[in-house]
């Protein structure tokens, strides 16, 4: 199914031919009709498959010519993340340029008076962190009373974050708008949630755990020890122009982006306990091409979507394959194509094992200068079952003689 065959205005046909929006995704091609036909909709599908575009372009359609009152917006959208909320409301700007159709964000870590302002002159779409929303509707500085569309973006992010309670008292001063709800991943909560939230709805599944023909893998095996010197050698041979690379702790993206800049390859980090500014600034840095090394751990990146990320680096493995599969697909986004190279050390088997189960392939290893042949051959330890012991097992234990 192609953009053109979609009936919506040609103010944002306009703005979609110039995006170069040509042929819907799967999750775009099966929800955007459901949506544009006032249906109530949840789309299973997983990071860097168009969820943002599947929801946005009916949005905007539906609310065509509409002006909403100030301080009452007509469309709620919430997303976990704050780098997330500044990314739809970007590409809601970019899909409306030609429609007269007003968005505004509102997160916290910022000063929250430029936010107020946007309020106070009317928007039609509210992209919001669960947080900073609720500040502002209890300053009765947002009303929920003219929402018709409300959207919640990645839900199971919500769920490991706790803001599900947070939803659901945002959702209960709704009035019955129409829901769209997307998650990567589903659980019991998730369908609890919905079902609180959305009535005859229609759910829609992608397979998921499925990784992009057009991204190349690779398993580098290596030392713990040697991962550094590695990183390095990997940048120093190839020609890498925009990066992605994955630690799993904060501290560790902190050394890896001074390891790398001290190196002559300029690098910034991003994760939770950087401030709002600091995040913003390295992502914009990113963004603008100032640095080409963006040095992230899982949370910090989920909802980052930038364009052109032409590799993808897992410094350390990620403990579960869905992250694995989040995290490559970061590169090889619109058709383009993309390198994820992963680094597996001797400790490292039974994760790389679980990860290759879960996409159904072998991820190719690819020789290197630090190839650590004692990590590519390492066993995987079996899993040590609790062992039982009956309380009268101790009668049998043999007594020491006192002194």
């Amino acid at each position: 199914m192609f953009y053109s065959d979609l009936s919506i205005h040609s103010s944002l046909h306009r703005a979609l031919g110039e995006l170069g929006y040509v042929e819907l995704t799967p999750i775009q091609e099966q929800t955007i009709p459901l949506i544009l036909a006032d249906k109530d909709v949840i789309g299973i599908a997983q990071t860097g498959t168009g969820k943002t575009a599947a929801f946005s372009i009916p949005l905007l359609q539906k609310i065509y010519g509409r002006v909403a009152k100030p301080h009452k917006p007509l469309a709620l959208i919430i997303a976990p993340t704050r780098e997330l909320v500044v990314q739809i409301t970007t590409a809601i700007d970019q899909y409306a340029k030609y429609a007269r159709i007003r968005c505004a964000s509102v997160f916290g870590g910022v000063n929250q008076s430029s936010q107020v302002r946007h309020l106070s002159r009317g928007v039609e779409i509210l992209v919001a962190t669960p947080g900073r929303l609720q500040d502002l509707i209890q300053q009765k500085k947002i009303f929920l009373s003219d929402v018709e569309f409300f959207v919640l973006d990645e839900a199971d992010r919500m769920l490991d974050m706790g803001f599900i309670p947070d939803i659901k008292r945002i959702a209960a001063l709704l009035r019955s708008p129409q829901t769209v709800l997307f998650s990567a991943t589903w659980s019991s909560t998730i369908d609890a949630l919905s079902a609180s939230l959305t009535k005859n709805v229609t759910r829609i599944e992608l397979s998921q755990a499925t990784v992009s023909d057009n991204i190349h893998q690779r398993v580098l095996y290596v030392r713990s020890s040697q991962r550094d010197e590695l990183l390095f050698h990997l940048f120093s041979e190839q020609h890498m122009e925009k990066v992605l690379v994955f630690t799993q702790m904060k501290h560790r993206a902190d050394k890896v982006a001074s390891f790398l800049s001290k190196k002559g390859f300029p690098a910034v980090s991003i994760h939770g306990d950087k401030s709002q500014k600091q995040r913003m600034r390295a992502l914009a840095d990113f963004v603008s091409g100032k640095v080409s090394i963006l040095v992230a751990t899982d949370v910090a990146a989920r909802g980052i979507d930038v364009d052109n990320i032409s590799h993808v680096i897992n410094y350390e493995l990620p403990t579960d394959p869905e992250s694995y599969v989040h995290r490559i697909g970061r590169t090889a986004r619109a058709g383009a194509s993309g390198v994820a190279y992963s680094f597996c050390s001797e400790t490292d088997k039974a994760l790389l094992e679980s990860i290759q189960k879960a996409i159904s392939d072998t991820i190719e290893h690819e020789d290197h200068k630090f190839h650590s042949a004692e990590a590519m051959h390492a066993k995987i330890l079996p899993k040590m079952k609790k062992r039982r012991f009956r309380h009268t097992q101790n009668r049998f234990r043999p007594q020491r003689r006192r002194k």
